[in-house]
This record gives C-alpha cells, structure tokens and sequence, in this order.
C-alpha cells in the first residue's frame, strides 16, 4: 500500500501536468481557463482574489470562497509545472458604509449611531478593536489563518488611502460617461436621475453620501455635490480616499488597478458580473475569469446573510467537525444550492473519511478527481480512522455517554490498542460526537414504541444475539441482525440477498434505531453492536421492550 500511497507523488512534474489535463475535476475545469487565458496574454504572475464585505461576522459562505479559490490555484500550479507566480489576495470591502445594523451583535446603539460611516470609522461594539470593519477583518484573517491558507489580505480602506488606487479612480472619471452609459440601462428610473458611480466622503460627518454629483471634473480629478443638510456646495478630490465607488465600478476599478486574473462569485451576482466585466474592460483592463457558485441555504431554504446570521458560523461547524469535512462540503458541487446546516455534518465527516479510505486504490486519474486531493493540496494523509463519527454518536445515545472516557472504554474493547495517544484525530472526533449529541440529537430524542410484530421481532434478536460470543465480529452480528429481520413486514422482494431469498428493507434497520435508539437512522447496527458490546445491546433491547410493555 506504500507504493501506491506514493506513486502520484513519484510523478514528475510534466507527467502530472499529463494526467492533470485529462482530468474532469471542477477545480481543473477552471484552472484551464486560466491557462486559455495566459496563452491569449502571457503573464509573469497570477494573480487570484476573493472578496469579503465585512459588514457582518464571516460566515461559512465566506471561508468556501477562499478554499474554493485555493483548490483552484494549486490546480492551476499543477497544470503550469508550477512555473509562473501565484497570488491569493482575500480583499475586504471595509471602506464601505454601514448600511444596517446587523441582528447577531451586541451594544447596536453604538452601530446605529455610525450607520453610514465606512465601516471602518464605525465603533466595534465588541471592544476589542479600533473600528468595527476591523474587528470583522480580524476574525476573518484568523480563521484563514488557522486552516493554513496562503494569502494576502487587502483593506479597501488602506488602498482608497494609500493612493493606491489613485490611477485607477482617475480613470474612471476619465471614461466617467462610457460607465454611465454601462450602468444606467440596469438602475430604476428614480435612481438613473441622480446616478454617480463616485459616492464623496463627507468631510463635515465622515459618512458615504448617497448624493447627486453635480460635476464631474475630469482635469482637476474632483466631483462637487450640494451638502445634503447644509445645502452647501462642496468639491472633493476622487483620489486619496475622499470618495469610493459604487459597488459594481468598484469591483471593476479593482480589477484593473490590480490586473486581477481569477475571481468567483456568488449566482446572485451573475449581472453583476457581466456589468462589472464590462467596465474594467472599458477601462483597459481584462476581466478576470471564474464561475458563479451556488447560494448556500439556511434550514428554511433562506439565502444565508452575514447581517442576519442565520445558517452555521465558522465557529459553529468546527464544534462538531473536523476542518476537512467543512473543506469537503465546500468542494462538492459547487454549482449546486445546497443546505448549510447542522444536520449536513455527520455525512461530511463519513464521506471524507470514505474518500480518504478510497485514495490509496484509485489509479492516477481517479486521484485527481478524488476530494481529499484537491482538498490537501495533493498530499492527502493516510487514512486512520477506526470507527465512523455515525457510529460514535450512535454510541453517544446509547449509552448517554457524555464523556469522552466512557467512549474511548468502547472504543478500546472493539478496536484493542487504539487510545487518544496513538489516534489523536479519533480523540477529536469523540469531542465533536459528544457536542453534537449534547446539542442537537439529545433535544429530540424520542423513543417510538414497537407494534406487536415488532416486539417478537425484537425478542427474537434479542435471544440471537444471545447464543453469540462475546467477541463476535461485526460481520456475524450483521448477519444475524439481518436474518432476524427476513421476515414480513420488513422482507424486500425486489432486493434479494445473497441466496437469492428476498432481502430485507431499511424499514426494518429504522425500526431498530427509533425504538431501541430514539433516532430515525444510524451506522450499520451489526458495527454498533460490536463496539457497544453484545450484552449492553441485549439490555438495550429488554429496555425497549419493557417500555413497550407500560
């Protein structure tokens, strides 16, 4: 199995590159675009970049950004022999004004006093730092930062400033009219009258103006507007931070100031895009390539928005999980609306596993389509994990086991030498399974009662069971689980067993997890059994049934 481990690495780096090309994978699909693209104009560096408005904590949305983005530079890398200089740039659009005060943070007076102020001359309402864009920017380079990424982080703000992007804003008022002329036709009428993509710094309140621009002088690099309280004219310079842009000439200077290469962006912004593109085009530039990702839902199917909070936090998702299953969900098609919430975890965290199992058996091309690849750059670790996280929260809520020691005693007994020392990520895992089963599956934990031909049902389990050794492997226990289950309701006439006999339907394995377990479903039950211990499932069973008795 070595060999095999370490046969795709043994490559070198243009039979890689080989094998890369031929490859499907959604991360290669986009890196050869961007191979298309250099081939049209050949550049030295690449450069790739993600946006984050932090006018809210960051949320889930935001990290698959930069991981999807990373999973595609490193495609990227590959298909050039790494032979041309990347760069990941996480920029923050902190020089935004605060339009509204968001739902999940604490002291909102102070917040309301701010409101329209860039976000970052608005007070933190934790405390913690100079502005409230900052405080947001911090938990963001944190958390990337704990996932390892390599990037770059950006400040609006320090660019508008630094005069970093002075060139660039005075171009757009250079080409001021073929803006307008872009963004008017996609504006209400109301709103076309007074357009500007200029939005001036108010010298007097320090707030981004919503105001007509009365002039746009081009040879003296300012806009002038009326004071909308003082009704006073006033002449700002374009440069310097004075003013910012509107969002879509925003992203569209960005992208020229900066000669930005890749950029990805939520399926809302598909017009955004397409307007965005056009600007930077008419600014000189060369709109950068990526694809429009699906919009993750909360549990009532609502898009998941920074300023309400709703669906999973970063924080959220690591109290159960592992790093890796998160960077799985954020892998899998991405061009597919998916649900982000808490009931996703127990899969991610299997699957990735299962993936991880499949790695070593797969030949060169099925690697590179393989997650876990593109997941770990293209060194996923050896997989070691002895038991499943369905499996460990089964035994969670079996045994109301909320402590990792009563766990681990299980988990010695099934899989004998394996400890928190010698498996330190099942140690986490244990950790994640207890969270989880204290948060979210002991709340409703609710026992069904078994009619009467699943009590005999039962009874006759219980007494299979008994006639086992008490070290019999899980495949034997599976066996008798499932022949006690031939037998009607459960028979399944189109699945036939082994035999040829008719086999036996998930009807019959439910049962079992909402009488004995008070949950709907659950890991294989003869692999539970044999790590939960015969006698412990044949008390659980005469429980069951002296419930059911009352």
């Amino acid at each position: 199995m070595s060999e095999t481990l370490t046969s795709l690495n043994d490559l070198s780096a243009s039979d890689l590159r080989a094998v890369a090309e031929q490859s499907n994978a959604w991360p290669f699909e986009q890196a050869k675009q961007i191979v298309a693209r250099l081939k049209k104009k050949p550049r030295d560096e690449v450069l790739f970049e993600t946006g984050y408005g932090p006018s809210g904590l960051p949320h889930i949305g935001t990290f698959g950004e930069v991981a999807r983005t990373t999973m595609v530079r490193h495609a990227f890398r590959v298909l050039t022999e790494d032979k041309i200089k990347t760069r990941l740039l996480a920029f923050s659009d902190d020089m935004d004004g605060l339009r509204k005060v968001p739902d999940n943070v604490p002291n909102k007076e102070l917040l309301e006093q701010d409101l329209g102020k860039p976000l970052t001359q608005v007070r933190d309402p934790f405390g913690t730092h100079p502005s409230f864009g900052e405080h947001n920017n911090a938990r963001l380079r944190a958390f990337l930062d704990t996932f390892g990424f390599d990037y770059e982080f950006a400040s609006s703000t320090q660019y508008y400033k630094s005069g970093r992007f002075d060139a660039a804003l005075l171009k757009v008022l250079e080409k001021i009219d073929e803006v307008m002329a872009i963004m008017l036709p996609s504006l209400r009428e109301e709103r076309a009258a007074s357009y500007s993509p200029f939005l001036p710094i108010s010298p007097r309140t320090g707030v981004v103006l919503q105001v007509p621009i009365v002039e746009h002088d081009k040879k003296n690099g300012t806009v002038s507007y009326d004071d909308p309280d003082t009704k006073e004219r006033v002449t700002v310079p374009v440069t310097g931070g004075h003013c910012k842009l509107q969002w879509k000439p925003d992203w569209a200077m960005r992208w020229f100031a900066l000669g930005v290469d890749y950029e990805m962006a939520g399926k809302d912004l598909i017009d955004s895009v397409k307007l965005s593109s056009k600007i930077c085009s008419t600014l000189g530039g060369t709109p950068p390539e990526g694809f429009n990702y699906e919009l993750f839902l909360d549990e009532k199917g609502q898009k998941i928005s920074k300023s309400k909070g709703n669906g999973l936090t970063i924080d959220e998702w690591l109290r159960y999980a592992s790093p890796e299953s998160l960077s799985l969900f954020m892998y899998r098609e991405p061009k597919s609306a998916k649900r982000l919430y808490f009931d996703v975890i127990p899969r991610n965290v299997d699957d990735y596993q299962q993936f991880l199992d499949g790695y070593p058996r797969q030949d060169a091309k099925q690697r590179l389509g393989n997650p876990v690849w593109h997941i770990h750059a293209g060194h996923p670790p050896k997989a070691d994990m002895p038991v499943t996280f369905q499996l460990l929260l089964t035994l969670v809520a079996s045994s109301n086991a909320e402590n990792a020691e009563t766990l681990w005693g299980f988990i010695g007994r099934y899989r004998p030498g394996v400890t928190p020392q010698t498996h330190p990520k099942l140690d986490a895992m244990v950790g994640y399974a207890i969270n989880y089963y204290r948060d979210f599956v002991a709340p409703t934990k609710k026992f069904r009662q078994p009619s009467d031909t699943e009590r005999a049902a039962l009874q006759d389990l219980r007494d299979a069971l008994s006639q086992l050794p008490s070290d019999a492997p899980a495949e034997d226990i599976q066996n008798v689980v499932y022949e006690i289950g031939r037998r009607e309701p459960f028979l399944d006439s189109v699945k036939k067993g082994k035999d040829g006999r008719p086999g036996v339907s998930l009807d019959w394995f439910n049962m079992l997890y909402q009488v004995l377990l008070g949950q709907e479903k659950g890991p294989r039950f003869g692999s539970f059994v044999a790590v939960y211990g015969i006698g412990n499932a044949i008390a659980m069973i005469d429980g069951a049934l002296a419930r059911g008795a009352v």
